[in-house]
């Protein structure tokens, strides 16, 4: 990875924005990284809102905010209206098909963003695998398009998160490397 990543994830509360953004600040830190996740999503756990921002760099990160991001996922229709201030020129904006006509009409213009991506991660997890890995469908996505850690650095830090889970039923730990590989093939 070189310089600064700014990273916003956003959806709807249940989906595991939030659950993305810390694992991939924990692989990033420990694989030597500075790291700074901020949540931010209402008190309601589901329904909401939620949004993840996150920057990741080789250096010194100099403030916690930002006003535009380099990588925006928006995964629900609200979440569209949520992140259309962070967008740039130099934005890469993916954003799952699941979402209605009304909002990808809000969408911006393929010729304001640097690129426009559609994925079909609810899809995907709801026909291929199992929807509750729609959230590391989302995280391969973010690792493909940024590189901003290793896919053996974000493996870790699933098992660490998941250990338990993984060691009570071995086939969680593959269905989810598999949702992380189809996550990173869907924006390669």
């Amino acid at each position: 990875m070189s310089g600064l990543k700014k990273i916003m994830l956003a959806g709807e509360g249940g989906q595991g924005v939030q659950s993305v953004a810390a694992i991939l600040s924990e692989a990033a830190y420990a694989a030597g990284k500075e790291v700074m996740y901020i949540p931010n999503f209402g008190v309601e756990q589901r329904g909401g809102v939620s949004i993840a921002f996150m920057q990741i760099s080789d250096e010194v990160i100099g403030s916690p905010k930002f006003d535009d991001a380099d990588i925006i996922v928006a995964l629900s229709d609200r979440a569209i209206e949520r992140v259309q201030m962070y967008v740039n020129p130099n934005t890469v904006y993916v954003y799952d098909a699941n979402i209605s006509d009304a909002a990808k009409a809000k969408l911006p213009a393929e010729s304001d963003v640097a690129k426009l991506q559609e994925i079909a991660a609810h899809h995907i997890a709801n026909t291929e695998l199992h929807v509750r890995v729609f959230n590391v469908i989302i995280m391969g996505a973010v690792l493909g398009l940024t590189n901003i850690v290793s896919v053996d650095d974000v493996k870790k830090a699933l098992d660490h998160k998941f250990q338990a889970k993984f060691e009570a039923n071995p086939s969680l730990r593959d269905m989810n490397y598999t949702a992380l590989e189809k996550g990173i093939s869907l924006v390669g």
